[in-house]
């Protein structure tokens, strides 16, 4: 029997846009002709899947239509949730539909998480299947390149998961990677008879309203309305607080591969840098008395850059009326002002510029420093920069 991927995609992303009221949802963000459910939706083509079910919101209907056209998957679900109530009802109302066989093998993913090593991620899926039960669950964790405040964490004994750790403190996580933790991907392997009997066990008020919701659904052009008034009376919970932490019978998948839920643009600039080769264009390079920059690519309401600041290179006191800035040091070793505040960073650090504080970077040493640089604002053009002092004559 193949594997059924449901693809969950109900996300809102506010965390990379505190401020915006019309912020973009993270799995839709265009990074360059390619966008996280665009490239969630080309692994499921994978000949270990079967046709894949997306569960969504009637804000992103539209959205998730283009995307499956565009990837030209024919053979669709979608489960379409009336009110958001977090990840439990979304997971159990996709497994209720009739589409699915009680043994048919179920792999949940994220519509906003970039897999890197796509080729070893299927193969774990299959060599595991076998190994699927009426009661067990399987977890994806991650092998930690970093201790990361920015992911949960979970602990094993063999296979089995001993506990999980709700995104600790950097301190704790450096302890948690000590013990051999690896990061909870939030992507989970079941069969559709272990999810009902997991959610009936642990959770009878979800089962029961997610059911009746399920079977009350209107069904038109590959779209299962649930009905409002019972899935909103099943109680508001993650699928983590649900059932991965009341039941015993969960085991890891470990993997080594490239992973990253873009949850932040320190994330989201690395990902520009490890990958700047291809979006590197001559035309975009710009030089001044400091060093240079290149426009690595132009988004809605952000733009990624790379600066190149030579050595005794210094840019001008400077702040922004528009934009915020996220800094991810590469190279070398900056000296920063930030308002009051004066210190140097290292490569791999991050500093987050908001809007309306003076700031400047320097390079005092020998060797050059590098920066990829996330601007997020309303107007990101040069002309937002109103200049305090300048060693190269630039303030009038």
């Amino acid at each position: 029997m193949k594997i059924r991927p449901v693809i969950l995609c109900g996300g809102a992303g506010t965390r990379l846009w505190p401020n915006s009221k019309n912020h973009q949802a993270k799995q839709f963000i265009d990074f360059g002709n390619w966008t996280l459910i665009g490239k969630t939706l080309e692994r499921t083509k994978a000949s270990i899947f079967d046709a894949p079910i997306i569960s969504t919101n009637a804000k992103y209907l539209r959205q998730v239509k283009q995307h499956l056209k565009k990837h030209k998957i024919k053979k669709f679900k979608i489960v379409l949730e009336p009110a958001k109530r977090n990840t439990a009802p979304a997971i159990l109302s996709t497994a209720l539909i009739k589409d699915i066989p009680n043994e048919q093998p179920l792999m949940f993913l994220a519509a906003d998480h970039l897999i890197e090593e796509v080729g070893l991620f299927n193969k774990a899926i299959k060599k595991n299947q076998k190994k699927l039960t009426h009661n067990n669950i399987f977890i994806f964790g991650i092998r930690p390149t970093m201790p990361s405040s920015e992911f949960g964490y979970f602990l094993t004994k063999n296979t089995k998961v001993t506990k999980f750790i709700e995104k600790p403190k950097q301190a704790k996580a450096k302890q948690i990677i000590s013990k051999k933790g690896y990061w909870n991907s939030g992507m989970f392997y079941l069969r559709k008879d272990s999810i009902i009997n997991n959610f009936k066990k642990y959770q009878p008020n979800i089962y029961r309203n997610c059911n009746k919701a399920v079977t009350k659904a209107k069904y038109k052009s590959n779209v299962y309305y649930l009905n409002k008034q019972a899935f909103t009376k099943a109680t508001a919970k993650s699928f983590d607080y649900a059932i991965l932490e009341k039941t015993k019978d969960i085991n890891a998948i470990k993997l080594d591969i490239p992973w990253s839920d873009l949850g932040s643009w320190k994330e989201i600039c690395k990902m520009y840098g490890r990958n700047k080769r291809h979006y590197f264009k001559k035309k975009n390079v710009f030089h001044r008395p400091w060093g240079s920059y290149v426009n690595l690519f132009n988004g809605k309401e952000f733009l990624i850059k790379e600066l190149y600041v030579k050595p005794k290179g210094i840019l001008s006191l400077q702040k922004h009326h528009h934009r915020a800035e996220h800094w991810v040091v590469t190279h070398g070793k900056p000296k920063i002002t930030l308002n009051k505040k004066y210190f140097t960073m290292k490569p791999d650090e991050t500093i987050f510029i908001p809007l309306g504080a003076i700031h400047r970077i320097e390079n005092p040493y020998k060797k050059p420093v590098k920066i990829i640089e996330a601007q997020v604002g309303s107007i990101l053009k040069e002309t937002d920069i109103v200049r305090f002092q300048d060693i190269y004559g630039r303030v009038k």
